[in-house]
């Protein structure tokens, strides 16, 4: 067999100049990568038809050897280049209610499948293996590999069910029900990585996430409530108390004026009476500089008006 001459050899070339064309259009260019891709892969459909080859039939044995070789590279460069046009139609129009990030979980999910399908019909229309036998021992492998992936597979569906609900977002300060706080630098199919104030990351495997209850700080805003609780001997009546705790809170620079800050009378006995002030800070990153400082108010505001 002249190799030279043979249709099967300009099927296999088209196929190669598609990958490497594909692989020199930059990455940015995603529309033109897909008009590439689906270019070529109707120049190998039409080829391939020409010469009597069916990409989605089984080998028939009849060629030599050279032309099986010849044959089942076209027909592999084809599906390759099937499943590389869908997955360029599924990242840029596979969209989910405009949300990104949840489009972005969708597309993973429908490539990963779409590479699946692609593997099988190569080794049931290339290799002509026998799928079926193929599935059902796989899928025993798969209960025994499941069994063994036990955590990680937790950790990955608990990935997923994170970023379909949506608790938080990069850049969200978030506090878990144990005390663990910081700020969401990382998120992925296994672990959300928090950065803490000590500037520390610290890794949380998904499914331990899931379990525990979280407040996002960052949301619907970036401010934050505090609130702090003073002692104070009762020498004055609880409504002067009030008030100077009021001016100790309004004299602070580091606090909120909208929404105004409030005094509570908590409580009252022979020993004391109890106050909670309650303000907001602009982020999560002024609580302990507004705290120190409105703790030094409020001394000052209560030596200067007899208080202490």
């Amino acid at each position: 067999m002249n190799w030279w001459n043979s249709p099967h050899l300009h099927m296999v070339l088209v196929g190669f100049t598609g990958i490497v064309v594909w692989h020199v259009i930059p990455q940015r260019l995603s529309t033109t990568r897909l008009i590439v891709q689906i270019a070529f892969f109707l120049t190998m459909s039409v080829l391939l038809l020409d010469g009597a080859v069916v990409p989605y039939e089984p080998a028939t044995g009849n060629e030599t050897t050279d032309g099986a070789i010849l044959v089942g590279a076209a027909k592999l460069l084809w599906w390759v280049h099937l499943a590389w046009a869908l997955i360029g139609f599924v990242r840029i129009y596979l969209v989910f209610e405009r949300k990104p990030r949840e489009a972005r979980l969708l597309q993973d999910l429908v490539v990963g499948a779409v590479y699946v399908g692609m593997l099988l019909s190569i080794l049931a229309f290339v290799f002509g293996a026998p799928v079926g036998t193929l599935i059902a021992t796989s899928g025993v492998f798969a209960i025994i590999l499941g069994l063994a992936l036990q955590n990680t597979l937790s950790d990955v569906f608990s990935g997923i069910a994170l970023n379909l609900g949506r608790p938080y977002v990069l850049g969200d300060w978030i506090v878990l029900s144990d005390g663990t706080e910081g700020r969401v630098v990382e998120t992925n199919w296994r672990s959300t990585h928090l950065l803490t104030l000590a500037h520390n990351v610290v890794a949380l495997p998904n499914s331990f996430l899931a379990k525990l209850g979280l407040t996002n700080v960052s949301s619907p805003e970036e401010s934050h409530g505090l609130s702090v609780t003073i002692r104070l001997a009762p020498t004055k009546m609880p409504a002067i108390v009030a008030d100077v705790m009021n001016a100790a809170l309004q004299s602070s620079n580091m606090i909120l004026k909208e929404p105004p800050p409030a005094v509570a009378i908590k409580g009252l006995d022979a020993t004391a009476i109890e106050v909670d002030l309650f303000f907001r800070v602009e982020d999560v990153a002024q609580r302990i500089p507004a705290t120190n400082e409105i703790f030094d108010l409020v001394y000052r505001h209560s030596k200067s008006a007899g208080l202490l």
